[in-house]
């Protein structure tokens, strides 16, 4: 537009200061409507107004709130009117302009330091735009800007609420996901202003303040050790206290929404601090210090108050339940809290009755599940008092108990109920081998004037008759929390009518429709913990037996790779990453934390055992054949482990003299050397004789008489010749060794011949022999492992 271009022209020649203001005035009244034209062509001269019109507030003000619109994420009205293409990020795109030059933020943050209204306030204000826009690149800028996050720290003292309020939005955008400006902030006593905020705005009673400085806190210790321990150390858990203190007449007035708002933000503000994704040493301290400070009672009795909203409810018992995880004083404190009934019930008692009730919030059911859970966590003697309650009793007590409660929801017409209920009794299981033992106690009465049956043999029947997958991966995650480290449990499960034969079939089924393999991984699962704490008391399902069932009715192949499903499935990567229990519908709960805990540690241990055992099998199973066919099995297996021992022997042997055959070789080798070497030094011998003797003839009358050389030399040749005989002697003795030996081996040769023609024919019988066993039925078909003979033959061949 002309006229822009013209106020632009203004701003950037006018040596008027009234004249660039009422540009500036201008610029600001036309930056909502035509925010591009206004960003694109003054941007940069408006920059130049704030560095060179400091000690004017009023033009400083225009520049800055001009700055702050064509900045803003948010989309104007008169942006709307005007019919522009509003899905570009202007804002974006602008704020990335301003801060390319690192120079520019600085001059911002320095008008901080000025008092005055016209200028501090749009100075945050433009700030909270660039920190919304680009937060990454504020953040490194402050960072490196002297005394940048003390000037904002002050505006928390400021004294006029709407630049302090604006200063604590500024700091929420600037502390998201950056630790170093968290540890900054907090250091600058940051919690004791914030704090003194909340408590002139009336605790959880005031307005959004509130909510923003809670928010502030929570930004400040999320995920931040350093932060917590400064906060606990710093006795500010103290001093959230009073936010939890419900007043006497609150079903009369009520909770306002900025109440529930307010509440959530402290409860998410005291779940941080003991959150199960902190060092264990910072949450026991907070644990304790929560209690200390009658925090935990406060919760409880928020707990158990009435006219709480359902989300407040369920929030408080998500914060209960991590307060008391793994600290067995506080876990101690909860089972003793009693529920305002008549006649008094334990809070723990009211809480399930919640979950197993069907008309209870979705949200609310999995809070009481997580609570649960937490409460069991490492509290073997709470463990115990849930498995008590179960176990049959002579004081004749009446009252509605834990155990009875989840019993009733595990076998209900629900199946969240028996999701639920198979969850929370898996937890009084976890690594508690006596209350394993001790679950295998309990006794159910089916049906009137029936035989009581076991709670496990029970789960057994409810598997195979129930036809909701929910409800089976919920007792199948039950029983194999049972069955892992309790032969006990094994000898009873497997002794079960008809639940092997469910097992299998699930196991080698084909179908993979509506996450039906995690049913069927979850049944290899069950078998291989079967096999791997099976003791043998049960003959028909020994380790031996289930494994010879695996490998033949489903293939150990087919088992590894049903296996391997469970862990592939995304449900299991969502389960496996926290202890609480996240879903938005009922239909995602299939799996639970602890179990894939279980699962991830034995998976391994089956394979490895599954395997162990198929080598020890090795083809026939001793189990299915009679005494007689026994008898004749093990002799023909002493027989061949005899003469495997023999031409071990024979082979050891073979080695041995074909080792002294290569020495003895050797050695003639350099015999025959030596014997060429003494031949030559002969024949050179005999050549000078010969010489020496016609000398002789040509000078015997001039010489005296002396001992002829001749005679000297034939000495010599003598001896070499007498040498050579020794030599030749010696070399002919080491051959007919040489020759005597390779006889030998050759006859070694021949008798390792007969064995292993020996071992053939023996083969062969064996073979007839298990077609004889296959005629009487006593032997399977499918038999693929090969026998011991052709086993020796492989190894033992020459």
């Amino acid at each position: 537009m002309a006229q822009i271009e013209k106020l632009i022209s203004r701003v950037s020649t006018s040596t008027l200061l009234e004249d660039r203001r009422d540009a500036c005035r201008a610029l600001r009244a036309l930056s909502k409507k035509y925010r591009i034209e206004v960003g694109a062509q003054g941007i940069d001269v408006l920059k130049q107004v704030l560095e060179l019109d400091k000690t004017d507030p009023e033009i400083l003000s225009y520049c800055l709130d001009t700055l702050c619109n064509i900045t803003s994420k948010e989309v104007f009205e008169e942006e709307m009117e005007s019919d522009i293409n509003i899905n570009v990020n202007i804002g974006e795109q602008f704020s990335e302009m301003f801060l390319k030059n690192p120079d520019n933020l600085p001059i911002i943050l320095s008008y901080l330091e000025e008092y005055d209204f016209r200028v501090r306030w749009p100075a945050v204000k433009f700030l909270i735009s660039l920190t919304t826009c680009r937060p990454k690149e504020v953040q490194d800028i402050i960072l490196v800007s002297p005394m940048g996050m003390s000037k904002l720290m002050d505006l928390l003292a400021e004294n006029r609420e709407v630049i302090r309020n604006d200063a604590v939005l500024l700091l929420i955008h600037l502390t998201k996901s950056n630790a170093n400006i968290q540890k900054i902030v907090a250091f600058e006593n940051a919690f004791d202003k914030l704090l003194t905020i909340i408590s002139e705005e009336g605790y959880t009673d005031g307005g959004i303040v509130v909510e923003d400085c809670l928010l502030l806190m929570l930004n400040l210790l999320h995920n931040n050790t350093s932060n917590i321990n400064f906060f606990q150390e710093g006795s500010y858990i103290q001093k959230l206290a009073p936010m939890l203190i419900l007043p006497d007449n609150l079903e009369e007035i009520g909770w306002s929404p900025q109440k529930v708002s307010n509440f959530h933000c402290v409860l998410h503000l005291l779940r941080t601090l003991v959150s199960p994704n902190n060092p264990a040493q910072i949450i026991t301290s907070c644990q304790k210090t929560l209690r200390n400070a009658n925090l935990l009672e406060s919760l409880c009795n928020i707990l158990m108050a009435t006219g709480v909203p359902a989300d407040i409810l369920t929030e408080t018992i998500n914060s209960v339940g991590e307060v008391i995880r793994g600290n067995l004083t506080n876990q101690e404190y909860f089972a003793n809290v009693l529920a305002p009934s008549s006649p008094p019930r334990p809070a723990l008692v009211i809480l399930i009755m919640s979950m197993v009730n069907e008309k209870q919030p979705f949200t609310l059911r999995c809070a009481v599940l997580y609570c649960f859970e937490c409460f069991l966590y490492k509290n073997e003697i709470g463990q115990e008092l849930v498995v008590q309650t179960l176990l049959p009793s002579s004081s004749g007590n009446t009252a509605l108990t834990t155990g009875q409660l989840l019993c009733s929801g595990l076998f209900s017409s629900d199946s969240l109920s028996n999701w639920f209920s198979a969850v929370g009794l898996s937890h009084c299981l976890i690594e508690n081998p006596a209350q394993k033992e001790q679950l295998l106690r309990v006794l159910l009465a089916t049906n009137l004037g029936a035989q009581p049956v076991t709670l496990l043999s029970q789960c057994g029947v409810f598997l195979q008759h129930t036809s909701k997958l929910q409800a089976k991966l919920g007792i199948l995650m039950l029983v194999s929390m049972w069955l892992a480290h309790c032969p006990a449990a094994v000898k009873i499960f497997v002794n079960v009518p008809g639940v092997m034969a469910f097992l299998t079939a699930q196991t080698s089924a084909s179908e993979f429709d509506n996450n039906a393999e995690l049913l069927q991984g979850l049944c290899a699962f069950i078998m291989g913990l079967c096999v791997l704490f099976n003791d043998n008391s049960v003959q028909n399902y020994s380790k031996e037996n289930l494994s010879q069932l695996i490998e033949k009715r489903v293939g150990l192949e087919t088992y590894c790779k049903k296996l391997n499903e469970i862990s592939r499935h995304e449900l299991y990567a969502k389960a496996a990453k926290q202890p609480q229990i996240k879903a938005k519908h009922s239909s995602e709960l299939l799996l639970e934390f602890e179990f894939c805990k279980l699962f991830k540690s034995m998976e391994g241990l089956i394979i490895q055992a599954l395997g162990v055992q198929r080598d020890l099998s090795n083809g026939l199973s001793e189990l299915s054949l009679s005494d007689h066919e026994n008898a004749l099995l093990l002799q023909y297996k002493d027989l061949i482990r005899d003469q495997d021992k023999k031409l071990q022997d024979w082979q050891r042997k073979y080695n041995f003299l074909e080792k002294q055959y290569d020495e003895v070789k050797v050695q003639a080798d350099e015999l025959r050397q030596t014997n060429i070497q003494l031949i030559d030094q002969n024949t050179l011998l005999k050549a000078q004789l010969s010489t020496g003797a016609s000398q002789v003839t040509n000078t015997v009358q001039t010489a005296p008489v002396e001992p002829p050389p001749t005679a000297v030399a034939d000495d010599h040749v003598i001896s070499l010749e007498r040498r050579q005989s020794m030599e030749n002697a010696r070399l002919k003795q080491v051959e007919e060794e040489l020759a005597e030996k390779t006889a030998e081996l050759e006859s070694y040769r021949r008798d390792q011949d007969d064995l292993l023609e020996l071992l053939t024919a023996q083969d062969t019988r064996m073979c007839k022999f298990k077609d004889l066993l296959r005629q009487l039925d006593a032997l399977p078909d499918e038999d693929d492992s090969s026998s011991d003979v052709s086993d020796n033959e492989n190894e033992s061949g020459p």
